[in-house]
């Protein structure tokens, strides 16, 4: 009986130390091996892994992307302005080790020591830029410079910067009023120039379409006045010629258009002596 109790004994102490010996790490987390309190491992892929009971023991980190969404927090712009900023930081354990020595694991001081470091690295970028450039500028090329900035230093933490996203930019009451009157004004000036320039290029405009206008009309009239001269001339070659084939018929002629044009309208009326030299081919038969 008593050798019996004995066996049970040693076989569930085996059973103990080989549950001890095994250990698992997930894909959603980082491990490290400790020997009697020194880091030995901390290159473990997710799996079964074994360590010696009593001597190793096991640490495991969370290495899931992690959110730090910080309050806004007020930054000085190159023109000594406060600007407000709201951003966040995606992060995950980079070098676990590091991660370990640096804040011993804890994801509280991981997160104030890396809230730190994204200030300081906005607070230096921000001092480099004024508002108009801050509101203007493109955010995915402030987001690079962040990330830039602050990996190197969080490197000494053991963290990995995943993304660094600024939500918005805000100016405190106190700013927004100057800075708005200001680019009012400047809007306003802007408008006054183009209304300038406007008016100037029509003035330049219809002055340029009165000279087309004059030079068109004399170029017109000159013509016009050419070609009633080669048509006088013309008419008078002709009744010249006419005239002296058969001056009669030429004086019948004259006489026929002068009547024509002078009573055109029933209503008009003329009087003269009917043996006037005018009515003198009336009485003829």
């Amino acid at each position: 009986m008593l050798l019996q109790s004995k066996t049970s004994a040693s076989v569930g102490l085996v059973f103990l130390l080989g549950y001890l010996s095994i250990f698992t790490v997930q894909e959603s987390e980082k491990a490290i091996k400790f020997k009697l309190g020194e880091i030995i491992r901390t290159d473990f892929e997710p799996g079964l892994h074994f360590q010696v009971p009593l001597i190793n023991n096991i640490k495991k980190f969370n290495n899931k992307i992690l959110t730090l969404d910080s309050k806004p927090e007020r930054f000085l712009t190159s023109e000594k302005k406060n600007v407000i900023v709201d951003s966040y930081v995606k992060w995950q354990v980079g070098d676990v080790k590091r991660y370990y020595t640096a804040v011993s694991g804890d994801m509280f001081q991981a997160n104030l020591r890396l809230e730190q470091i994204i200030k300081d690295v906005m607070r230096g970028e921000f001092s480099k830029r004024t508002i108009k450039d801050l509101i203007a500028e493109d955010r995915l090329e402030m987001r690079t410079l962040l990330i830039k900035n602050a990996t190197r230093l969080a490197d000494e933490l053991g963290i990995k910067i995943v993304d660094i996203r600024i939500k918005r930019i805000d100016l405190p009451k106190e700013v927004s009023t100057s800075v708005f009157r200001r680019m009012d004004a400047e809007r306003d000036r802007v408008a006054r120039e183009f209304r300038s320039e406007g008016a100037e290029a029509a003035e330049r405009i219809r002055a340029d379409a009165d000279k087309q206008h004059s030079v068109l009309l004399s170029e017109a009239y000159r013509d016009a006045e050419k070609i009633r001269g080669e048509g006088d001339a013309k008419a008078a070659e002709i009744y010249a010629s006419g005239y002296d084939k058969d001056p009669e018929f030429f004086a019948l002629y004259r006489s026929l258009s002068s009547y024509k044009k002078t009573f055109k309208d029933k209503d008009d009326v003329i009087i003269l002596n009917p043996n006037s030299e005018y009515f003198r081919y009336f009485g003829k038969q």
